[in-house]
């Protein structure tokens, strides 16, 4: 029975007295995982409402079908389409938008008639379901009760009867209808993830597992708690057998058996220059998945936990290529190895160390991946405005590897060219005299006033940003943990309103 017959009820002294709605979580599928409040709050309805598709079978109303009266008015809100074409004007979301508001009018009138309304909901009211869109145009205007429901997700791990997360470990949440490239991004950077909305979206699903390393750690989960219901790898499942009703599950990996391989691999991961928060997505899978990580202990502490049970080997910085050889070592024995970077790992960093190590004889069937990180120089120019805004050159000023004749001649060559300067490493507790060796040689060749950013701890706690001139750059103040930008003849520093100086080089020469 259905319709929204009677007029608003009239309370004690004539006032409107509006009905109630709840929105009915009914679990995963097996009517036994419904909860007590929500049998009480399908009790207490005098309308029930659910979703449907043009078919009119609704799973909502099929698992709560044993607590329906006669006397329930039942409200079945059927959608137009099913799939994403139409000839609405405003497109499927259109189509969509039009459906959910007169959905919402017609539970409205039966709240003014004073009706209490409960919406059914398969799993969770708030999660992925259609009762949001009632909630959302509805609540504020009437009396409302959620009643929360056991999700897909709970569901689908207590099917397969493994962890789903644990300890420090993140669960991500993704729908399978994002871009194939932001699903892998997604899936390489988590530790453990449920992927929603798969039918049609499984071949694209499964390839970005795979493009991220975890198709092997794949779980699939078809109708849980459901009849039907289907468990098992993911890999080895028909992509034409998947509905609607089945989620990718990437479990805990905690107490996970490591594979056996014949060779892993080694990936060079720059993770910018201060950390977690620098990180792309593919540097933090990388991370994740490895089972070792190597590096420089500073850098190595940059790291976030990633998951326990992984392996970490911290040295000094000046053991590049023991680290490198270590780290080659270990995927040849079959570990995937991780070596950490600060920055960008192919800007004065391991990636070199590791190529190197890489292209002897015994290493040379070990793969070999870098990938970029934020550098430090576009970290500063960032921070200080857009100084690298045109041409500009990246020079180290240790000597530690190439002698000072060497550095002064391209720094030479660079000033002369009118190019913006990068400088790394421009001192440290045993290198005292190359800041004020560059500054003088620059004077030479560059105006007293030439911007300079001395950029300090970028992205890091004791992050200083600050600058000057060229001839009043005071060396005594610049360390190992500092990069000075040197600004060509047309870089520009100017004073803001809020008292901030910005610097910028025009792309426009001349």
């Amino acid at each position: 029975m259905s319709g929204t017959e009677g007029m608003s009820a009239k309370g004690d002294g004539g006032t409107t007295v509006t009905g109630k709605l709840y929105g009915v979580g009914l679990g995963p599928g097996d009517p036994d995982l419904m909860t007590v409040a929500a049998v009480k709050a399908i009790a207490a309805a005098d309308v029930v409402a659910y979703h449907s598709a043009r078919h009119g079978r609704s799973i909502a109303r099929s698992i709560a079908a044993g607590h329906l009266r006669e006397d329930h008015i039942e409200e079945r809100l059927m959608y137009p389409l099913t799939v994403e074409t139409t000839d609405h004007p405003g497109g499927y979301r259109g189509a969509l938008d039009d459906f959910y508001e007169e959905a919402a009018a017609r539970l409205a009138a039966h709240l003014d008639a004073g009706r209490t309304v409960a919406v059914l909901a398969e799993g969770d009211p708030l999660f992925y379901g259609s009762y949001q869109h009632m909630h959302k145009r509805l609540a504020d205007r009437y009396d409302t009760t959620v009643i929360p429901g056991v999700t897909s997700v709970s569901a689908a791990a207590a099917r397969l009867g493994e962890p789903l997360c644990e300890a420090e470990e993140v669960l991500t949440i993704i729908p399978g209808t994002l871009p194939e490239d932001e699903l892998t991004a997604r899936l390489a950077g988590t530790d453990s993830a449920v992927v929603m909305k798969l039918g049609r979206t499984f071949p694209t699903v499964r390839r970005a597992l795979e493009r991220a390393g975890r198709l092997d750690d794949a779980r699939y989960v078809e109708r849980a708690f459901m009849a039907g219901e289907r468990t098992g790898g993911l890999a080895a499942v028909d992509p034409e057998s998947v509905p609607y009703f089945s989620v990718a599950v990437l479990p805990s990996r905690i107490d996970a058996t490591p594979p056996v391989r014949d060779r892993g691999e080694v990936v060079v991961v720059g993770t910018g220059p201060a950390g977690a928060p620098w990180l792309t997505p593919e540097s933090r899978g990388a991370l994740v998945n490895a089972d070792v990580l190597v590096g420089y202990t500073t850098y190595l502490d940059r790291v976030p936990v990633l998951r326990p049970g992984q392996i970490r080997h911290g040295s000094d910085n000046k053991v590049e290529s023991e680290r490198a050889e270590f780290a080659l070592d270990l995927a040849r024995r079959g570990r995937k190895v991780a070596v950490v970077s600060g920055g960008d790992p192919g800007v004065f960093a391991m990636a070199t160390a590791v190529l190197e190590v890489a292209c002897e004889p015994e290493y040379a069937d070990v793969p070999v991946r870098v990938l970029p990180g934020v550098t430090a120089a576009n970290a500063a120019a960032a921070a200080a405005g857009a100084p690298l805004g045109h041409d500009y050159a990246t020079i180290s000023l240790s000597d530690r590897l190439k002698p000072w004749d060497v550095i002064e001649a391209r720094l030479r060559a660079a000033a002369g060219a009118d190019l913006v300067l990068a400088l790394y490493n421009p001192g440290s507790k045993s290198r005292t005299h190359q800041v004020a060796a560059a500054r003088d040689l620059l004077l030479e060749l560059r105006p007293p006033q030439t911007p300079v950013v001395v950029a300090r701890d970028v992205g890091g706690p004791e992050q200083s940003v600050r600058v000057v001139t060229l001839k009043t750059l005071e060396p005594s103040e610049v360390d190992m943990r500092t990069l000075l930008l040197v600004g060509s003849s047309q870089t520009r520093a100017v004073e803001r309103a809020d008292g901030r100086t910005i610097t910028w080089t025009p792309r426009r020469y001349g």
